[in-house]
């Protein structure tokens, strides 16, 4: 069984999806959806034990060898990806029933197991595969399960953010898709490792520009890179809280990754930084991202979409630390990858608890919520600081190894801006840490009580991961800095 581990990590999602809509019955969907979660994170950790033992995991499909069949390559950055995304997927689905009870009709629960599984598998297969085709097909698995994802919130709204999100995502596949096609061209294969040995061949090709332009565009706006953010306010602001804190957790993280794999492990930092200059591009709109998202952020009187807004700003931490191109900064992009989906995740769910009371996120209605559901707002409390960058906290690290970074470069101004960005976050958190506090209760808050176990807990374990990767800062940004170094080696 351990040898097939890459497959089944496919695999268990995947089928249990169909198999949902066989089901079809409430309790046991939902039971049933979320064993396989689990065991799909079991399959993850057993997989990064693998890696870490005995280095590189390779499994050839149909018994093809690479480069002439496709080919599931699992390194330490891959592993950690499959980590972290199975392990919110579990996390989050087991915090969902009570959530999808007030937020979804009854009668589309087995088909949201259904889809959410779907995404899962296109977001785990992403991270897996070592076949550049393949990486678009799972990128449109999830990104078509994430469409009907928000489509299902009960709110007319979620529809139009739905198809906004379609839109704008069906712009950067296709820009993914002709990326691939151009390289294919150049190369003859869609073997991530083979294409970067071809690619010396075809060195000075003006297609290889073409190429790079494409796939660069595209991943920057399934990411929500600034200015390509767009879609993500009303998506996170309008899904069901289930789906924003699963999304919000993965789905950009993962894009990401895409982009680490592509720079670094097809393209290579001597063509892509060196001769193409990539950090005059990422710099400025990471810093811009952080700067202005944070403002705006600031004045959102919805939760949600303040938190929305907060995570354009820290998708602008991740390309800030990998337009250094260096080991630091890598570390720093890849940990606060890691990081900062235990924090958005806890602080999602979190809303979703206060959803359940109030029937709403609006700050007003918020108001004296702390004195009525304690533990709920303690967990937001927490994770906000995590968002600030308070000592302690897992956010503390990733800013630590930003502002090493800039350091290392000499890049004062980028150092000092990285520390003033924290007060725009201060902002924002105080504001609901005030409101939920230190105001009289609201007509809302005055009938509210505590959010049920079933959804306390799985919120306070991503919360409480956040604090525990903050202070055993070797099991996060360890991985990372390991994995930074091999991606700077070239590793595809």
């Amino acid at each position: 069984m351990i040898e097939h581990l890459p497959v089944l990590q496919i695999i268990v999602p995947m089928i249990a999806a169909p198999l949902c809509v066989l089901l079809r019955r409430r309790l046991l969907v939902l039971g049933f959806a979320i064993l396989a979660c689990w065991i799909t994170f079991g399959l993850s950790v057993a997989l990064l034990d693998q890696v870490l033992t005995n280095g590189v995991v390779r499994y050839e499909m149909g018994g093809w060898a690479a480069p002439w069949g496709i080919e599931y390559r699992v390194d330490l950055l891959s592993a950690f990806v499959l980590l972290l995304v199975s392990g919110i997927g579990a996390i989050v689905l087991t915090f969902a029933p009570r959530s999808l009870s007030d937020e979804v009709p009854v009668s589309r629960h087995y088909l949201f197991c259904s889809v959410y599984l779907l995404c899962l598998t296109g977001l785990l297969g992403i991270a897996i595969t070592g076949d550049l085709f393949n990486v678009f097909v799972f990128l449109e698995i999830s990104a078509l399960s994430s469409y009907a994802l928000i489509a299902m919130g009960g709110r007319r709204q979620a529809l139009p953010a739905a198809f906004q999100y379609l839109v704008m995502g069906t712009i950067g596949a296709t820009f993914i898709l002709i990326g691939i096609g151009l390289m294919y061209m150049m190369t003859g294969t869609l073997n991530m490792e083979d294409m970067a040995t071809r690619l010396a061949a075809v060195d000075g090709v003006r297609t290889g520009l073409v190429a790079f332009g494409f796939f660069t565009v595209g991943v920057a706006l399934k990411m929500a890179l600034f200015p390509l953010h767009v879609w993500l306010p009303n998506a996170y602001t309008y899904a069901p809280s289930v789906v924003t804190a699963f999304l919000a957790a993965t789905a950009t993280k993962v894009s990401v990754y895409i982009l680490l794999r592509f720079v670094f492990g097809v393209f290579g930092v001597e063509f892509a930084f060196e001769r193409l200059g990539l950090t005059t591009i990422l710099l400025p709109l990471s810093l811009a991202g952080i700067v202005v998202a944070s403002t705006v952020a600031i004045y959102q009187r919805n939760i949600k979409r303040m938190l929305a807004y907060s995570s354009v700003a820290q998708i602008g931490y991740m390309v800030l630390g990998i337009s250094f191109a260096t080991a630091t900064g890598l570390t720093a992009g890849i940990v606060h990858l890691f990081n900062h989906a235990l924090i958005k995740g806890g602080l999602f769910m979190a809303m979703g608890c206060v959803m359940l009371r109030l029937k709403s996120v609006d700050i007003d209605d918020m108001a004296g919520i702390g004195r009525k559901m304690p533990f709920t707002m303690a967990a937001w409390a927490v994770g906000g600081l995590g968002l600030i960058g308070v000592p302690v906290t897992a956010g503390f690290i990733s800013k630590w190894y930003l502002i090493r970074g800039a350091l290392e470069l000499n890049w004062w101004p980028v150092a000092v801006l990285v520390l003033l960005s924290s007060l725009l976050a201060l902002v924002y958190v105080w504001r609901v840490i005030e409101t939920a506090f230190f105001k009289e209760p609201s007509e809302r808050a005055q009938t509210a009580t505590e959010a049920p176990l079933s959804m306390l807990i799985p919120t306070w374990v991503l919360i409480g991961a956040s604090i525990f990767f903050g202070l055993m800062t070797s099991r996060s940004a360890g991985i990372a800095q390991q994995a930074a170094e091999a991606l700077l080696r070239g590793s595809p």
